[in-house]
């Protein structure tokens, strides 16, 4: 079985956009997760998205170029998590974040990607889960009619500090909002010393797949370290009918020790271990 192999470009954030998206065609790698993270990514997200079908546009021919597609954009509107967030309580602030991403949208149109990841909100400050968990399931589900209408699969990621850092809570937002799906990454659970078993239930969600490798307290760890079975994850994947993408997603950022692990060579050692997952399931 041939998997696709995508890697992000945040996962290199000092090198310059273009030789990060040339970076990841060396490395093998059929596609590329784009990120428009206000504050810290290579594409400034004010510019792109001030005329979004030219910056997508342009996205898709650099990646071209270098031999690959653009698997995923992933918008972070925000510097800190409630930034704009989508369940803010604050309707302005909703707005704004609606109109984000109508223009993330056009983004990741005009890129030829057809798949967009966001975050799913925050328990908001003051107010009972139930209320931040139901305006989070609002939200998404008009984000969700905006790029099915666009062509493209919308999915949240379950992350440490949103409102579905619980497994049993992701699969609950799941089931709350017909169609949507998942960009699962089990490092998320598993640094929170969430077991295996807990993961399982979402694998029939998801529709793009963060790998990198994880251990009970480190959300980003080196393969000598690693608990995730990448192998039983790649099979159950493709036994639920999984056709996206295997990406890649170190990041480098000063939070939850995520600067502590050299990308590059983990990224190498860890596109092996898929590559011999697909090889084994073939």
């Amino acid at each position: 079985m041939k998997i696709k192999l995508a890697t992000a470009d945040y996962s290199f954030p000092l090198l310059e956009w273009e030789k990060a998206v040339r970076l990841a065609g060396d490395l093998g790698m059929s596609g590329i997760d784009v990120s428009l993270f206000e504050g810290r990514s290579q594409l400034d997200p004010a510019a792109a998205l001030a005329n979004p079908a030219r910056a997508g546009a342009n996205a898709r021919d650099t990646v071209r170029a270098h031999g690959m597609r653009v698997a995923d954009v992933f918008g972070i509107p925000g510097r800190d998590f409630t930034e704009l967030a989508p369940n803010h309580p604050d309707g302005a602030v909703r707005r704004a974040s609606r109109n984000y991403f109508q223009k993330l949208i056009e983004f990741a149109a005009s890129s030829e990607a057809r798949h967009v990841t966001v975050l799913p909100g925050v328990v908001v400050d003051g107010e009972k889960l139930s209320t931040s968990f139901g305006r989070s399931a609002e939200e998404l589900a008009w984000r969700r009619k905006i790029a099915r209408d666009a062509g493209i699969e919308l999915a949240f990621e379950a992350h440490t500090g949103s409102i579905v850092a619980d497994p049993g809570l992701a699969l609950r937002l799941l089931e709350s909002v017909p169609g949507l799906t998942l960009t699962l990454d089990p490092a998320h659970f598993i640094a929170q010393g969430y077991g295996r078993e807990t993961i399982l239930p979402l694998v029939p969600y998801a529709s793009h797949f963060h790998a990198r490798c994880a251990a009970p307290g480190r959300l980003q760890a080196p393969l000598k370290q690693n608990v995730i079975d990448f192998e039983d994850l790649a099979k159950r994947l493709t036994q639920s009918g999984y056709h996206g993408w295997y990406a890649i997603e170190y990041v480098w950022i000063d939070w939850e020790h995520c600067n502590e692990v050299d990308n590059l060579s983990e990224t190498i050692l860890l596109r092996d271990v898929l590559k011999k997952a697909a090889e084994a399931l073939a």
